[in-house]
C-alpha cells in the first residue's frame, strides 16, 4: 500500500543525507587560507561602515525590511499560481475567494507604502 511513496522517501533520505554530507564535509574540504578581507561583512560591494559608538552596534534594518517585503510578494505570487492553472474548475467560488486574497495583499501594500516602507531615502 505505501510502495508508491517508496522513490519519495528514497529522494527524502538522499536530501537530507547529502545536506548532512555537505555540511560536515565543508570544514575538512574546503580552503583554509583566512584573511581580513575574507572576515569581515559582505555589504553588496560597498565598504562596511564602522559599527556606531551609540546604540550598540546596531545595523540598518533597510535591507532586512526589503527582503521581508520581496518575501511577502513573492508569496502571493505563489498562492496566485494554483489558482491561474484551476480557475476554470473553481467557478464563482474561486473568483471570490482570489478577489478577497488580492484584496488583503492589496491593502497590505497600501500600508507598507503609506508607512514608507517603499522609499529609499
Amino acid at each position: 500500500m505505501l510502495q508508491p511513496y517508496l522513490p519519495l522517501v528514497f529522494m527524502f533520505l538522499l536530501a537530507g543525507a547529502f545536506a548532512l554530507f555537505s555540511v560536515t564535509a565543508a570544514p575538512y574540504i574546503g580552503p583554509r587560507r583566512y584573511n581580513r578581507a575574507k572576515l569581515d561583512a559582505y555589504e553588496c560591494g560597498i565598504e562596511p561602515s564602522p559599527a556606531p559608538i551609540v546604540g550598540g552596534g546596531r545595523m540598518p534594518v533597510a535591507y532586512y525590511l526589503t527582503a521581508m517585503l520581496f518575501i511577502l510578494f513573492d508569496i502571493e505570487m505563489v498562492f496566485l499560481y494554483p489558482f491561474a492553472v484551476s480557475a476554470d474548475k473553481l467557478g464563482l467560488f474561486g473568483l471570490v475567494e482570489i478577489a478577497l486574497f488580492v484584496a488583503t495583499v492589496g491593502f497590505a501594500y497600501a500600508y507598507v507604502w503609506r508607512r514608507g516602507g517603499l522609499d529609499w531615502n
